[in-house]
């Protein structure tokens, strides 16, 4: 018998876990759904799933289960997770599990909860790599941990009559995000989906948009979000205007004292380039492309890095799958 559950028994089995991630959430649920993929929840007693459904090509539909399984023993949830695959008719599933391969103990399951059936994927949708901050210490041992050409440009801002409050004008936000996707050539989501995001999590304060300003202009600003243990920068941009004064560095400061408020042990990063340290740190001076440019800003708040163990691929349609993967050569999966 399948074990599907509703969106709020979802819910109830997640306050038993408040490690899961945060791409498991209802909220997260419901705001993917509002941009067209189906969601689904299946559980057992001490393992569960929200499963993302997604039409990609006529014809070709995936599911796609972000950071999870939730909970442990996840070997008895994979049946059920194939049945409703299967049922939907989809190409293959995509996982990206909530783990480690690095640098801490796992949060919960591990590399080896993944069946013999599932295939390594070159495909990611969220980023492989990234630094997590440790916020449990007081905030002067956080500082401490941070480069000093970082904690001098914290307080430069400071002297310089930077200013960060928390606002909820989505415009003044999105014109910052258009402005740092021209500058840095990356794709950005719609103003709406912005703002059903911050909508559906901080209706539970469990997001916070932040913008720095200087003499009443916005300069810079970024999006939050805390789930249980852990908080997340997932949204950050900034103008092309007084960025001498360092904005974007009081700003993270703020941010993850606001996380540190709500209970918050760690502070992720989101995102560097996926490559050694030693790679990491012989290049970044040099590296503008990609995530290179966000490493340079964000290695200088002291952060570990950690490396996922996903994706992994589990194929139901290998003609259509091949097809697929074809396709991604010319087109990135939104996630």
């Amino acid at each position: 018998m399948m074990n599907d559950i509703t969106p709020a028994e979802w819910e109830s089995f997640l306050t038993h876990h408040p490690n899961a991630h945060i791409l498991q959430s209802p909220a997260w649920g419901q705001l993917k759904a509002d941009f067209g993929w189906r969601v689904y929840h299946t559980a057992l007693s001490d393992c569960g799933a929200q499963l993302l459904i997604k039409h990609v090509l006529p014809g070709i539909r995936f599911a796609y289960l972000p950071k999870g399984p939730v909970g442990k023993n996840w070997h008895k949830l994979w049946h059920e997770i194939d049945l409703l695959c299967r049922r939907l008719k989809c190409v293959f599933l995509k996982v990206e599990p909530d783990n480690w391969i690095n640098g801490a103990k796992n949060i919960e399951g591990s590399p080896q909860q993944i069946p013999e059936s599932f295939i390594q994927s070159k495909h990611s949708v969220q980023p492989i790599q990234t630094l997590i901050i440790d916020i449990t210490g007081d905030e002067s041992t956080i500082l401490s941990q941070m480069k000093q050409k970082t904690r001098y440009n914290i307080n430069f801002a400071v002297k310089k009559n930077v200013s960060v409050k928390p606002r909820s004008d989505m415009d003044s936000f999105y014109h910052l995000m258009e402005i740092t996707g021209q500058r840095d050539q990356f794709g950005i989501h719609s103003s709406a989906y912005y703002q059903s995001a911050y909508d559906l999590f901080q209706i539970n304060d469990q997001c916070q948009l932040l913008v720095a300003e200087y003499d009443g202009i916005p300069l810079s600003a970024l999006m939050i979000f805390a789930f249980g243990n852990r908080a997340w920068y997932f949204y950050g941009a900034s103008s092309n205007s007084y960025r001498e004064l360092m904005p974007n560095y009081l700003l993270q400061w703020e941010a993850i004292r606001w996380a540190k408020s709500k209970g918050c042990i760690e502070y992720d990063l989101w995102g560097i380039p996926d490559e050694d340290i030693a790679t990491l740190e012989a290049n970044f001076t040099k590296e503008n492309t990609g995530l290179w440019g966000v490493y340079r800003f964000k290695r200088g708040f002291g952060g570990e890095l950690r490396r996922s163990s996903g994706p992994w691929d589990r194929v139901y349609n290998p003609y259509l799958y091949r097809l697929y993967t074809a396709w991604l050569k010319y087109r990135k999966v939104e996630g």
